[in-house]
């Protein structure tokens, strides 16, 4: 049977933007970014990160910083000494709020020599970057991808996750339920049936869901529901037909979970999407 992290990457695409490999000196700001998470991997610093709204701090060792849901941020480095960086924007099955972003701190920070595997996946970004041979960025972005899902594992296993999926689908009775809505969304599911395929009670059903993940189980459902119907927007897939496949009976409907769950209209959402990609 494959793990909570294998089930849950199986449900929707990793994709990695790798567009910084080197040395930077002095300011860098990074713009707030609703679609994509940032990551920056600091080889050599020391390097001063300064995030909107949350205290600043230093990274004196070489470490990965990973902002699931990045604000306007800025790098600090050494004018004169600079620091040796990795930058990439990461995205998440059709961008935005996620499963994954979700079960993360608003800031992930791992010391290099905490997870020894990333060593040699950065190792070969380093030298790629600095060839010139063809399919270079393909190379790094994929590179980028294995980084993420080491981090990912790591932040798992030293209980870095705050909840959400990761948390839910390690829990032997509630991974049960999650797994059942990850395979018919559209299935008009409540807390009996819901209860039932975890093998609890409704009651202790929901207050151990509460507890684990950090939420309610009817949030996630349609968490879940608005992601797919997300992936399936914006592979050109019209709303009515959207709606349907993830368990809504009408565009509108669709369209009502849209409003409240991100302030949009699924086509303002693409309209937006289109502007950032």
């Amino acid at each position: 049977m494959s793990d909570p992290l294998d089930r849950l990457l199986s449900q929707f695409s990793l994709r990695a933007g790798v567009f910084y490999t080197g040395n930077i000196c002095g300011l860098h700001d990074f713009e707030r970014d609703e679609q994509r998470g940032h990551l920056h991997v600091i080889l050599r610093g020391p390097v001063a990160l300064v995030n909107a709204g949350k205290p600043d701090f230093l990274v004196e060792k070489p470490s990965l910083i990973y902002l699931p849901r990045p604000e306007h941020h800025r790098l600090t480095a050494s004018e004169r000494e600079g620091a040796d960086v990795v930058c990439a924007t990461i995205l998440t099955g059709a961008g935005g709020r996620n499963p994954i972003s979700d079960a993360l701190p608003d800031t992930v920070l791992i010391e290099l020599d905490e997870c020894p595997g990333l060593g040699p996946i950065l190792d070969l970004m380093f030298a790629e970057a600095f060839d010139a041979r063809s399919g270079r960025q393909a190379v790094l972005d994929r590179l980028c991808e294995v980084l993420m899902v080491r981090m990912l594992r790591h932040a798992q296993e030293r209980g870095q996750v705050s909840g959400g999926a990761l948390a839910g689908l390690a829990d032997a009775k509630l991974s049960k339920a999650l797994d059942a809505i990850h395979e018919d969304p559209a299935r008009p599911w409540d807390l009996a049936a819901l209860a039932k395929c975890a093998g609890m009670s409704r009651a202790r059903f929901a207050e151990h869901f509460r507890a684990i993940t950090g939420g309610t189980a009817a949030d996630y459902l349609v968490s879940w529901r608005l992601m797919l119907a997300q992936r399936l927007l914006a592979k050109g897939v019209p709303a009515k037909a959207a709606a349907l496949n993830v368990g809504y009976g009408s565009s509108s409907a669709l369209h009502r979970a849209f409003l409240r769950k991100f302030g949009k209209s699924p086509s303002d959402w693409l309209k937006d999407r289109s502007l950032e990609s």
